[in-house]
């Protein structure tokens, strides 16, 4: 039996997520949160989740940020990312940051049920209306560079990275990460020479590069 995550802040557009799994699958393990830390956490506790259905824009993550986590730290979980943006610009990142599968909100549940099919049978996914533009949308060299490096953290280096990125102090990190504060200064030394920075600062720009404006929300603005 197959066993599902699903990451998004609206309980409507949740439910229709469900029930796209349920059509799909039949019989299905189905997990819920609401927040980037809600994933992290749950994944860490429940290890035989098969796929995440990752929204851009929930609270806690900012754009791939969250898709960069995921796959550092639990690089054997498929992710389909969920947005209102179908920007291919966009869509060529989240491919390039290790996504299986991008599915815009506006699509029919019967796409979300081939998304979930497809990628769960190992394939990579697109909707068919974007595949052309996706395809001429060209990567980003650092964009590649920046995805090859934030996969050579360990999930415990790319942890630290995370709450560096929040401004946390060293022994503030020890103690989220219940380690001693040498243990932070080593992860530190080996996350600058792998992301070829020299302090806190870069380290943090390089997560920051990663974020993305939500379409939704400038429409609301």
């Amino acid at each position: 039996m197959s066993s599902l995550l699903i990451a998004d802040d609206h309980p409507l557009f949740r439910a229709a997520l469900r029930q796209a799994a349920r059509d799909a699958l039949g019989e299905v393990e189905l997990f819920e949160a609401g927040t980037l830390d809600a994933v992290l956490a749950l994944l860490d506790a429940q290890p035989q989740v098969d796929l995440v259905l990752l929204d851009l824009h929930m609270p806690g993550n900012h754009g791939l940020a969250g898709l960069a986590a995921i796959r550092a730290q639990f690089p054997g979980v498929a992710v389909i990312v969920v947005s209102a943006n179908d920007d291919p610009r966009v869509v060529r990142r989240a491919l390039d940051h290790g996504a299986a599968g991008y599915l815009p909100k506006s699509a029919g549940l019967d796409d979300l049920r081939d998304a979930i099919r497809r990628v769960l049978a190992c394939e990579t996914w697109l909707p068919p209306a974007l595949r052309a533009s996706v395809a001429r949308a060209q990567s980003a060299p650092q964009d590649a560079d920046l995805a090859a490096r934030l996969a050579s953290l360990s999930p415990q280096q790319f942890r630290v990275l995370a709450l560096v990125a929040e401004g946390l102090l060293n022994k503030q990190i020890a103690d989220r990460l219940d380690v001693q504060e040498r243990t932070v200064k080593a992860h530190l030394t080996a996350i600058f020479e792998r992301l070829g920075v020299r302090n806190r600062t870069q380290a943090s720009v390089v997560l920051r590069e990663l974020e993305l404006r939500d379409p939704a929300r400038q429409v609301q603005h």
